[in-house]
């Protein structure tokens, strides 16, 4: 049974975690340091979105597959930093539970990255 919160459609999904994680990191109080690292944040999950709707588009095959499989290391790369803000950043509980949620969602964008990447040969 699907979660009806949940947005399957992968299009709208990255470009909606993509949309929070830049309100996100409007609103969190950050220094010249901590500024670097709200920007690869930023960077790497938009990048995600892009990669995706590129793939859709992709064409021959093996582009859409390089496409999906930047996509992946741009999710990957995305939890890295935000477990960085997350040990590191003086952050409201609030805030903190708002970093966990999207740690889950760059851990499941992956894994549908990599269940993509598996059925190459179909």
């Amino acid at each position: 049974m699907k979660d009806k919160n949940k947005i399957y459609d992968l299009k709208e999904r990255t470009f909606q975690l993509s949309l929070n994680i830049i309100y996100f990191a409007r609103k969190i109080p950050f220094n010249s340091i901590d500024n670097i690292i709200i920007k690869q944040l930023v960077r790497s999950i938009t990048s995600i979105g892009a990669n995706y709707e590129e793939a859709d588009e992709a064409y021959p095959k093996p582009d859409f597959f390089y496409k999906i499989g930047i996509a992946k290391k741009e999710a990957k790369e995305s939890k890295y930093w935000l477990s960085l803000i997350k040990a590191s950043f003086k952050l409201e509980n609030k805030d903190i539970e708002l970093c966990n949620n999207f740690i889950k969602e760059t851990i499941e964008l992956t894994k549908i990255s990599n269940s993509i990447l598996k059925n190459r040969s179909s």
